[in-house]
């Protein structure tokens, strides 16, 4: 796979800015980036490429949210624009299969990368909302307090507990949950977190 990119981390996150200004959604892009680049170091995989999908998965949300079936219509266009080749847009793309949006409920996640990119970015969700329960502590969270969260569905109920099990066709649920806390914890003051 190429994983050479055509811009720095420094300009991506110009570019994500240009396009999402809500503090909530930008912290969710550090947080998955984090997230996928401590799973490619895990893995041996390439940290900054990791690093930028997570950063980059939502890059038309901003201009997309206020209707949702065209989010990722956008973030296509803005890739190639950026550099980026097919195959790192599809990747971005894939996060959002079995969504109604971008014509993209029907379609299935096939590659590791893109069940690695899905289930970071939105295990990102528990993992907050975890942390802003515990008076916005990340520092002490456990995996045993984060795994009892992930199995009450009435606990951050947005974030679906589905997409977040395709990891385990790579590595187990209390690894991931253990080296996802990790990478937040690296990121707490930029994430508003302790």
């Amino acid at each position: 796979m190429n994983t050479k990119l055509p811009i720095t981390r420094e300009k991506a996150w110009q570019l994500v800015k240009k396009y999402n200004s809500d503090e909530k959604d930008l912290i969710h892009y550090l947080e998955s980036e984090a997230i996928m680049k401590a799973i490619a170091k895990l893995l041996g995989e390439d940290e900054d490429y990791y690093g930028m999908l997570g950063l980059l998965h939502d890059i038309d949300w901003g201009v997309t949210k206020d209707n949702t079936k065209t989010h990722l219509t956008k973030a296509p266009e803005i890739l190639k624009e950026a550099g980026f080749n097919e195959k790192f847009i599809q990747t971005i793309i894939s996060h959002g299969y079995g969504f109604d949006c971008a014509n993209l409920l029907d379609k299935k996640r096939t590659e590791k990368i893109e069940h690695i990119l899905a289930a970071s970015e939105t295990l990102t969700g528990i993992i907050h909302a975890y942390a802003l329960m515990r008076n916005k502590k990340i520092t002490d969270m456990e995996v045993k307090g984060l795994k009892k969260k992930f199995n009450d569905n009435r606990f951050a109920a947005g974030c679906n507990r589905d997409i977040i099990r395709e990891i385990e066709s790579i590595i187990s649920l209390d690894e991931f949950f253990k080296v996802a806390i990790e990478a937040i914890k690296k990121i707490k003051n930029i994430a508003g977190l302790e």
